[in-house]
């Protein structure tokens, strides 16, 4: 079994911390801080490991944040050379970004500087969320100019840090309420380059869509005008969560409406099922009706929960279109296996077809220990 993730919060990674600030600040105190920053670190789980670091990083510090930011960033190792795949090493740097994020809301000039630095290492995105809340004009102004900048690590930014639903962090409750400047953010990276940014805009569209359904479909038809395949794709993958909700006028943008003649009958379903395995579903969707249809499938899942209620979960499985008469089978992996995200409990789980929202049974399986 692989080791918990709050395990690359040691005291290796406590003595590279040193040696690192060491390094930029020769009277830095790196005795005391092994010591106190390595004292009572098992006693954590991840961010309160990152956190406890953080504290013991500070009280070694000098006291004065600009000098102490300006120590943390010429301690700094190379930029990512890439933008994705770089593991748990790139959380080195997570009790540097909240060091800014507790002691730099009141230093906001050097904040940003450092903050800029930082999110070319990991990133900067729960951070920067103290200052859109403390000084948002200010913040904002500077995240339209980070909209241009050469970096794709901080053009993600702007539109990861402003996400109003991002997980693990607190709500952007204003931007939940009036989402209207961060739609100017994005609006200046629908077009980026990088599927690394867009993929980013796509889920701050998403979270958006949660708050206001409607006005997520105003912008995708408003973005889907002239569209380049990969702003279609941004689209899309925005539309995602309101697809599985099978909400009419997100539908209707990928120019999917309302199915007629549509018939769906499970050819791979098996009966039983066990804790731990997976499922092999396939099944044919059929047009008996006289026009060619868009069609977004999806398979919604009821799983047991510990109440005994059954809730739905909702996996894409393909967009496609058929014409008068035509059929086509699909499928999907349903996986039972025991998560920290998701538990599995026994019982019947109900499979159901989603055709452009609209709910159409496969049948049932007996999922045991």
């Amino acid at each position: 079994m692989a080791e918990p993730l709050k395990t690359f919060f040691n005291t290796r990674l406590v003595e590279r911390l040193a040696t690192a600030l060491h390094g930029a600040y020769p009277a830095f105190p790196r005795d005391v801080f092994l010591r106190e920053a390595s004292h009572g670190l098992e006693g954590h789980e991840l961010i309160g490991r990152a956190q406890h670091i953080r504290d013991a990083m500070q009280r070694a510090l000098p006291a004065d944040y600009p000098r102490a930011v300006d120590i943390l960033l010429r301690s700094l190792g190379p930029k990512l050379e890439q933008t994705e795949g770089s593991g748990m090493e790139v959380f080195f740097y997570l009790p540097h970004t909240q060091y800014v994020a507790a002691h730099g809301l009141e230093h906001f000039e050097e904040s940003m500087h450092a903050l800029h630095a930082l999110t070319q290492r990991f990133t900067a995105e729960f951070a920067i969320r103290g200052f859109l809340e403390r000084h948002p004009e200010k913040t904002l102004a500077r995240l339209r100019e980070w909209a241009r900048d050469s970096s794709a690590h901080v053009r993600r930014l702007v539109s990861e840090g402003t996400r109003p639903r991002l997980p693990w962090a607190s709500r952007l409750r204003a931007f939940q309420q009036d989402p209207t400047p961060v739609l100017a953010l994005l609006e200046l990276l629908k077009d980026d380059p990088e599927l690394y940014v867009r993929r980013s805009v796509a889920n701050n569209l998403n979270d958006i869509g949660k708050d206001h359904p409607e006005l997520l479909v105003k912008v995708a038809k408003a973005w889907m005008q002239d569209a380049t395949p990969q702003r279609e794709w941004l689209v899309r993958h925005a539309l995602r969560s309101s697809i599985k909700r099978g909400e009419p006028a997100a539908l209707e943008v990928l120019g999917a409406g309302r199915p007629s003649g549509i018939e769906v009958r499970a050819t791979s379903l098996p009966r039983k099922a066990t804790l731990g395995g997976t499922v092999e579903v396939r099944f044919e969707v059929a047009n008996r009706s006289k026009r060619s249809q868009a069609l977004v499938v999806d398979l919604a899942v009821y799983f047991q929960k510990a109440s005994g209620e059954a809730r739905p979960k909702v996996f894409k499985v393909r967009a496609l279109t058929l014409e008068a008469g035509q059929t086509e089978e699909v499928g999907k992996r349903v996986s039972f296996a025991q998560l920290t995200t998701r538990r599995h409990y026994p019982g019947p789980h109900r499979f159901e077809a989603l055709v452009n929202g609209q709910g159409m049974p496969l049948g049932q399986v007996d999922v045991r220990d």
